[in-house]
């Protein structure tokens, strides 16, 4: 299968048309690129665990095109937690996980009673969604496990010949997942930290613990991970005591100069801004992944605010290495 990289208005146009002949595109969010299809089509979703070579027990976020499709999906939608949360986060990076209605396939929810529901505010994206008219299943565009995709060229190194059209949005303005919540009586409970962070929420209602059972795409305890093993240090200071027959990476939180037993650096923010660091990690993580070193070690960074989602991912990037 040829791959094509489309841009603007022709991409929306030949992205919609694909979506309708049940097709499965990768799209531009403002987290990460996203592998987009009919999420009402069984068969169109299908296409989505076949390209990822995605297991079937992992749930996929459905995008809704407008507030109205809320209702359609969603037994909860006159939730008053909910209605918080879609006025005070919608559009953008949170999903929510709610019960669903019979519409939604059990393929998109892995056979759960729930649904996992999110409206993006990518406008190239809602340009699409628009266009379509329907709610698209959109996991991230990359094979199940791997670094998310920040940027159309992520994707194709990823997915090409395996999909028929990428839809060139630029690089991801936030670089990491949404945020993942499940509203229950007396509170929130937080499935995958994301740029909504605890505070934010915690404003709103309560947090309770998430729980052991997976309900939503990113709680595996190994996922988002390079080729090269990664581990992750305690402590900053371990990096520069480290010593190893291995030839080496370190993924930096803040440096100036790379210590000498290391092969290559990257340094996910100079500014020591976690926002930052966020949008440059998963494509520092994949040049690293690319210089075929042995191991890849990597700083944890400060654990508050944006910086907790960013340890999150190191830490499943990581697994049980």
């Amino acid at each position: 299968m040829n791959t094509q990289l489309l841009e603007g208005l022709a991409g929306v146009e030949r992205a919609a048309s694909l979506l309708a002949a049940g097709q499965a595109v990768a799209v531009p969010t403002e987290t990460v690129y996203g592998l987009a299809a009919h999420a009402l089509d069984p068969e169109a979703a299908a296409r989505i665990f076949e390209a990822k070579e995605r297991p079937a027990f992992d749930p996929l976020i459905v995008h809704l095109p407008s507030i109205e499709w809320l209702d359609r999906l969603t037994t909860a939608a006159g939730d008053p937690l909910v209605q918080a949360l879609v006025q005070r986060f919608w559009p953008g990076p949170l999903t929510i996980v709610v019960p669903r209605r019979p519409i939604v396939p059990d393929i998109v929810t892995s056979g759960l009673p729930t649904v996992a529901l999110r409206m993006s505010a990518h406008p190239l994206f809602r340009a699409l969604l628009s266009r379509f008219g329907k709610p698209v299943a959109a996991p991230s565009a990359n094979r199940f496990g791997r670094i998310s995709p920040t940027t159309a060229a992520h994707v194709l190194e990823e997915l090409g010949g395996r999909i028929p059209l990428i839809l060139d949005g630029g690089p991801c303005e936030i670089g990491l997942e949404s945020t993942v919540v499940a509203p229950h009586e007396g509170g929130l409970r937080i499935l995958r930290a994301g740029p909504v962070s605890v505070g934010e929420l915690a404003s709103l209602a309560p947090i309770l613990p998430a729980g052991p059972v997976i309900e939503s795409p990113g709680q595996l305890t190994s996922h988002y991970a390079p080729r090269t093993p990664l581990r992750l240090f305690s402590d900053p200071a371990e990096a520069d005591a480290w010593r190893g027959p291995e030839t080496a990476g370190l993924l930096a939180w803040n440096r100036a100069v790379i210590p000498p037993q290391f092969s290559a650096m990257e340094v996910l923010t100079p500014r020591d801004d976690p926002r930052e660091a966020a949008a440059r990690l998963f494509a520092a993580m994949r040049r690293l992944d690319a210089l075929g070193l042995d191991l890849i070690l990597a700083e944890p960074p400060p654990p508050s605010g944006l910086a907790v989602a960013i340890l999150d991912r190191l830490r499943k990037a990581a697994g049980t290495r």
